[in-house]
């Protein structure tokens, strides 16, 4: 092996363990906490780190060992069904984000009718489609062989061997692409933009109320006038961030590997093995960024995995002070002896 290839095994090997970790740990505050599994957005984030876990131990291990043996591992049958798996998980954490997106949207253009526009079977009906939409690519690419490894990626994929398909395989790849990454960011940008507008609208109007304030308040303290214009500032670019951050992580991570599958369609381009691989972390990536973009780093999530953390601490250490006690008792009993 290579120093390349060394440091992207390294890389794989650590982005598995992130992932795992973060997905694993978003699964158990979904599970812990009642108040977010009452929330139609936890069926998607659900979803989401479904997706994100089952890519984690079946996608990445065999890319690892693709990367390390410079060949397919195990057998065809694996291989193919490794293949199906990477292009349903891919398409369908994808549209969950987009569904995620949807649903901000409705909350922040419509609070009002929310809770009418998005309840629990509005929310079945968007991932039954997910999946529907999501399944029929991998079924269409199985059934005409187009599945397989691509040692350009060192992983199972699409791939397409033979070259009487060529035109086939690049049709059925444009439209893929185009049903999958370029639909889901049409409606996130839409979708966030839409909810930044909102949010930069409520932003000025207390930024009004906050200056007529503080012109009324004569006799207020410069520190206490200072905090205030600075608080004003954080507020209009928080959410300026947050969407920056959902729509900035969706291609930073997706559009390199979207865009290397689409450019190797051609014959004319070159591509690096090295980059095809590096292409291919970029994708595994969002799966480590998701548990924190979308949960973890969100208040209700912070303090559940707290509890969490807070609750496992306390019954070990009520489990070491009785086993403390015991052993007490026992020297005790062996001293009266």
């Amino acid at each position: 092996m290579s120093i390349w290839e060394v440091i992207l095994a390294f890389v794989v090997v650590v982005l598995m363990l992130v992932a795992l970790l973060a997905n694993v740990l978003v699964l158990m505050c979904f599970l812990y906490s009642a108040d977010i599994r009452k929330q139609v957005p936890g069926l998607f984030i659900l979803n989401l780190t479904f997706c994100n876990l089952l890519m984690t131990v079946s996608n990445m291990p065999l890319t690892l060992a693709g990367i390390i043996y410079k060949s397919q591992p195990g057998g065809d049958q694996i291989c193919h069904i490794v293949g199906f798996l990477e292009t349903f998980l891919t398409t369908n954490s994808m549209l969950s984000m987009a569904a995620l997106s949807i649903d901000r949207w409705i909350a922040v253009v419509f609070p009002l009718s929310y809770h009418s526009k998005m309840r629990y079977r509005d929310a079945a009906l968007i991932l039954s489609y997910t999946w529907l939409h999501s399944v029929s690519f991998p079924i269409v690419a199985a059934s005409l062989s187009w599945v397989g490894f691509h040692h350009l990626y060192a992983s199972c994929t699409l791939y397409n061997k033979r070259l009487e398909d060529r035109t086939q395989f690049v049709i059925f790849t444009g439209v893929f692409h185009t049903l999958s990454f370029l639909l889901s960011l049409i409606v996130l940008c839409f979708t966030y933009l839409k909810v930044l507008k909102v949010a930069r609208f409520h932003c000025k109007r207390i930024d009004v109320i906050t200056m007529q304030t503080l012109v009324l308040l004569v006799d207020i303290h410069p520190s206490v006038r200072e905090r205030c214009l600075e608080e004003q500032k954080r507020r209009r670019q928080r959410a300026t961030k947050k969407i920056s951050t959902f729509i900035g992580t969706f291609i930073l991570c997706f559009a390199p590997y979207v865009i290397t599958r689409l450019v190797e369609l051609s014959s004319v381009v070159h591509i690096s093995s090295h980059w095809g691989i590096i292409s291919k972390c970029l994708a595994y990536s969002k799966v480590v960024s998701d548990p924190f973009v979308y949960s973890l780093l969100r208040h209700q999530y912070k303090k559940t995995w707290k509890d969490i953390i807070n609750k496992i601490l306390k019954r070990s250490s009520i489990n070491s002070s009785a086993l403390t006690s015991e052993s007490h008792n026992r020297n005790i009993l062996q001293l009266n002896e």
